[in-house]
C-alpha cells in the first residue's frame, strides 16, 4: 500500500540558535526543535534524565486527601482492597500498589475484574464483593473516574473510594474520598500524560514522603511503571520518559521476580528498550485478561519465588500462544470474507461478524485488517445473547464520532478518537453497517484513507556517521511523541548488490555519491522492481546496528522506497 511522505516542518532559526549552544549536527538539531527542545536546559534534561526531574507528588489535586485517607485505614486497621483493570495499565498498577501497602498494613487484598463477566473498570460485582469481604476502603487504578453512579453505591454500602485515573474525566466526577487524576480541569499537577500505574507511583510517592521512609520504597517498582508506559502508548514526554529511562535501567539490571521469568521464557536477547517491552511483556499479561482471567499477571508480579515466577509465567506465556493462534486463524478467516464480497473494493469501512469467533481478539484482528484495508474497521462476535465488538481507527478520523452517530442501532458503546467498544443485537448489524459505512463515507477525507509516513529530515549517506548514531541513542526511550528518528535520502542508486530474502524481505546495498551503505526493509519484497531499473530511487528509513560475527556496523532500516521522479511531499 502507497503511504503519503510528510517531511515535518521545521523552524531554522530555532534550528540554529540550538546548534550554536549544542554544537551538534544540524538534523539532529531540527529533531531537537521538532520535539519541543529549543535551548541548552531543555536539551539537557532530556539527554541527562534524573529522579530529580520527578514532580513533586503534592502537586496533585485530592493527594494529601487520598494520603490522609490511607493514614486513617491504617490508623483503623481497616480492610483495603486494591483495584484495577485487566489490561497491562491496570494489572503493574495493581501489583505495584499491592506490594507497597502490604509492607506497610493488613487485611489488604487485590481485585482485577473478569473482562467477560465484569466488563471494563468498576464494577457492581466488585464492590458487592468488597461489601461481603468487610472492605471499607476501594483504592481503585487505571478506572474508576467515570464510575460516579458505582462510586456513590458503594458508598451507601460504607466503602469509600481512593480513584487513581488518568483518562478524561465526565461533567459527572464521582464522589469519593479522593480523585486522584492529572486530567482534571482543576488539578495543577504539571504532567498531564501520566499512566494509571504513574498516577499510583505518584501516591506511593506521597505516602513514602509522609511516613519518612526510604525513597526505595516505592522506587522498586519503577520497573512496572516503565512496561505500564510502554504497553499504555501515553507519551513518552517529560515525567513519563524520566520515569521510562529509571524503570528500563531496573528491567535491564535488576528486575522484579516476575519480570525476569517472563524474560525468561521469551528468550529476550541482549539489554530492552521500551519498544522490546511492548512486544516481549505487554502481549503476555494482556492475553492473561483476553483467554481467562488477568488476576494471574497481578499473581506473576507479586511473586517472590523464582520457581512460582516460572509457573505462572509459563500459563501467560500459554496464553499468549492461544491468544496469537484464536488472532491469526480469525484474520485469515476474515480476509477471506472480505474477498469473497464483491463491494468491498468500493467501501470506506470495514464492519465484520462471525458468531464464532473469540471476543479477545477481535481488536487485534481490526488493527491487523487496517494493515490490508486502511480504512476504519469494526469486528464483532456473539457475546452472550448480542453482539459485542472492538473498533479501530485510521490516523486522524474520530471513530468515536462515527459510531455515535450510528447510536440507534446500538444498545451500549464506548471508547474514543482510535478505538472503541460496542454493543448491539444481533438483527440490528447489517442496518448497524450500512449506517456506519454511510457515516464513514460522509465524513473521512481521501487523505485519512492513505497512510501517512512522518519523515523527521532529509539527510545524505555521508552524514550517517558513528557519532549521529549514539547520539540518537541518547534520545531512547523512543515511544509516542518521541519516535525513532525516521529519515529521507534521495537520488540514491542500487549498488548491484540487492536481492530478496525469504520471499519476504528486501537485503539493500545502496549508493549515493561514493558512499556505500546496506540495510534491511522486511516485508519489502514486492518493491525489488524498482530497485533493479537502475533508476535513481527515494528511500525512508531509520538508523539501526546490525552485529554480525562480532562486528558492528550502520545499517538502515527501510521503511518506504518510491522511483525518485515520483516522491509526493505533503
Amino acid at each position: 500500500m502507497q503511504k503519503r511522505w510528510n517531511i515535518l516542518p521545521v523552524n531554522s532559526a530555532e534550528v540554529a540558535a540550538l546548534q550554536a549552544s549544542l554544537k551538534i549536527n544540524s538534523i539532529l538539531c531540527a529533531i531537537l526543535v521538532q520535539r519541543g527542545i529549543t535551548d541548552y536546559e531543555k536539551a539537557k534534561a532530556f539527554f541527562r534524565p534524573s529522579l530529580n526531574q520527578l514532580h513533586s507528588p503534592w502537586l496533585m489535586k485530592d493527594m494529601h486527601k487520598a494520603v490522609d485517607r490511607i493514614l486513617l485505614a491504617f490508623e483503623q486497621k481497616e480492610k483495603i482492597l486494591v483495584y484495577g483493570d485487566y489490561d497491562v495499565d491496570g494489572t503493574t498498577s495493581v501489583a505495584s500498589m499491592y506490594q507497597f501497602l502490604k509492607s506497610l498494613h493488613n487485611p489488604i487484598e487485590f481485585y482485577i475484574p473478569h473482562r467477560y463477566k465484569e466488563g471494563y473498570g468498576i464494577s457492581k460485582i466488585g464492590i458487592d464483593y468488597a461489601k461481603e469481604q468487610g472492605f471499607t476502603l476501594i483504592i481503585s487504578l487505571d478506572c474508576g473516574i467515570k464510575s460516579a453512579e458505582l462510586i456513590a453505591y458503594a458508598k451507601t454500602l460504607g466503602i469509600d473510594f481512593i480513584v487513581c485515573d488518568h483518562h478524561l474525566p465526565d461533567n459527572d466526577v464521582p464522589v469519593a474520598a479522593a480523585i486522584l487524576n492529572p486530567k482534571q480541569i482543576d488539578c495543577a499537577y504539571p504532567y498531564k500524560e501520566l499512566c494509571g500505574c504513574g498516577v499510583g507511583f505518584k501516591l506511593m510517592m506521597a505516602l513514602t514522603e509522609k511516613l519518612n521512609l526510604p525513597a526505595e520504597t516505592y522506587l522498586q517498582f519503577i520497573d512496572l511503571v516503565a512496561i505500564a508506559i510502554a504497553a499504555d502508548i501515553v507519551p513518552v514526554t517529560g515525567e513519563n520518559r524520566t520515569l521510562a529511562f529509571f524503570g528500563i535501567q531496573k528491567v535491564n539490571t535488576k528486575p522484579s521476580v516476575g519480570i525476569e521469568a517472563l524474560l525468561t521464557l521469551s528468550k529476550a536477547k541482549g539489554p530492552m528498550s521500551l519498544t522490546s517491552l511492548v512486544f516481549v511483556i505487554a502481549p503476555r499479561i494482556n492475553a492473561a485478561g483476553r483467554m481467562d482471567d488477568a488476576k494471574k499477571a497481578v499473581q506473576l508480579f507479586i511473586e517472590k519465588d523464582p520457581i512460582a515466577a516460572i509457573e505462572f509465567a509459563n500459563i501467560l506465556h500459554s496464553d499468549n500462544t492461544d491468544r496469537r493462534e484464536a488472532d491469526s486463524s480469525i484474520t485469515i478467516e476474515a480476509m477471506e470474507m472480505l474477498a469473497a464480497d464483491p463491494e468491498n473494493k468500493n467501501r470506506k469501512s470495514t464492519v465484520l461478524y462471525n458468531e464464532h469467533w473469540h471476543k479477545g481478539v477481535v481488536g487485534i484482528v481490526a488493527s491487523r485488517l487496517i494493515e490490508t484495508f486502511y480504512r476504519p474497521t469494526i469486528v464483532l462476535t456473539k457475546s452472550g445473547e448480542y453482539a459485542a465488538g472492538s473498533a479501530r481507527s485510521v490516523s486522524g478520523f474520530n471513530l468515536y464520532e462515527a459510531i455515535h452517530a450510528c447510536r440507534a442501532h446500538l444498545l451500549g458503546y464506548g471508547g474514543h478518537f482510535a478505538a472503541a467498544g460496542m454493543t448491539l443485537a444481533t438483527n440490528q448489524i447489517e442496518s448497524f453497517k450500512a449506517a456506519f459505512e454511510a457515516e464513514v463515507t460522509r465524513t473521512i477525507t481521501p487523505e485519512q484513507l492513505t497512510p501517512e509516513l512522518i519523515i523527521n529530515a532529509e539527510i545524505n549517506f555521508k552524514d550517517i556517521t558513528t557519532s549521529l548514531y549514539n547520539i540518537i541513542k541518547q534520545m531512547e526511550p523512543f515511544g509516542p511523541d518521541n519516535m525513532r528518528p525516521v529519515f529521507m535520502a534521495k537520488n540514491v542508486k542500487d549498488a548491484g548488490f540487492s536481492k530478496v530474502v525469504k520471499d519476504l524481505h528486501l537485503r539493500v546495498v545502496l549508493k549515493q555519491d561514493d558512499i556505500i551503505l546496506s540495510g534491511i526493509g522486511f516485508n519489502m519484497a514486492d518493491k525489488f522492481s524498482i530497485l533493479q531499473d537502475g533508476q535513481p530511487i527515494d528511500i525512508v528509513f531509520t538508523i539501526d546496528e546490525n552485529e554480525w560475527q562480532g562486528n558492528t556496523n550502520l545499517q538502515l532500516k527501510v521503511i518506504d522506497l518510491l522511483p525518485a521522479s515520483s516522491v509526493q511531499n505533503d
